[in-house]
């Protein structure tokens, strides 16, 4: 495994970001992985250490970068991630106020500069993947809408705002998708109501340009997807990986 710390230039700024993919001389299918409301981590890394042990490129960009190098985690004394209502109320508007700082847009335009970056990296043309956690979810939905020609394997867990009123949310983004898109839920997301999953599922399904398949897992709660995290799912996670994988080595290994 190779892996490192990059900058890459943006139209604001330069955008710190974690890379690693396997050793060898390539080129890797390259797979982006959106952050969640709490900014870069070693959890983070972790996740794109699993994915690339397995062939892909993987990028994980800090989106925040346009105020530093934003870091949001907090650890309880056992070691694990304190999910956010466990925090003191003016923690959480701290970071509240940090996620507000970010929009979809942003977001979108450094994608961008990604895929500029990718020319200078071990990546394979064609296809490109990505998995989203928390907003980071959302993220992914956007940039899969915004270039439908390179994101073609999307993963979505925990997603936050899927569906709303905005001409931007996910689910009236429908037209543009191609490729294939799984969604992960947890059943007791306060974020993810059922009419919310059952909205996005009634605008993706049975569309001939795009492959939507989605899973709600009992019990389960917002972040349950995360390692590190108070309140992971391992059996949900692993359902996760294994459409994921599955999702990946149909589109991005061809």
């Amino acid at each position: 495994m190779i892996e490192s710390t990059t900058e890459i230039a943006t139209g604001a700024d330069r955008m710190d970001a974690f890379v690693t993919h396997p050793e060898g001389d390539g080129p890797f299918p390259a797979v982006v992985l959106f952050m969640d409301i709490w900014g870069l981590r070693e959890e983070l890394f972790d996740i794109a250490r699993k994915i690339a042990v397995v062939g892909y490129h993987c990028t994980v960009p800090n989106f925040y970068y346009r105020q530093g190098k934003v870091r949001l985690a907090v650890f309880g004394e056992d070691g694990r991630m304190k999910s956010f209502a466990a925090l003191p109320a003016q923690e959480q508007q701290r970071i509240v106020a940090q996620r507000r700082s970010l929009t979809d847009e942003m977001v979108v335009e450094d994608v961008n500069s990604v895929l500029a970056f990718f020319k200078t990296q071990p990546v394979k043309g064609g296809a490109k993947g990505s998995i989203g956690y928390c907003m980071g979810g959302r993220h992914a939905l956007c940039v899969a809408a915004a270039y439908p020609d390179d994101f073609r394997a999307t993963a979505s867990l925990h997603g936050t705002t899927l569906v709303s009123d905005t001409p931007g949310s996910p689910h009236r983004l429908a037209d543009a998708y191609r490729g294939e898109i799984y969604c992960g839920f947890g059943e007791r997301d306060e974020h993810a109501s059922p009419a919310t999953i059952a909205a996005l599922s009634a605008a993706l399904e049975g569309r001939p340009n795009v492959r939507y398949s989605g899973r709600v897992h009992p019990r389960a709660e917002h972040g349950y997807a995360l390692p590190d995290r108070d309140v992971h799912d391992k059996q949900a996670a692993n359902r996760d990986w294994e459409a994921i994988f599955g999702m990946y080595e149909r589109i991005l290994k061809v």
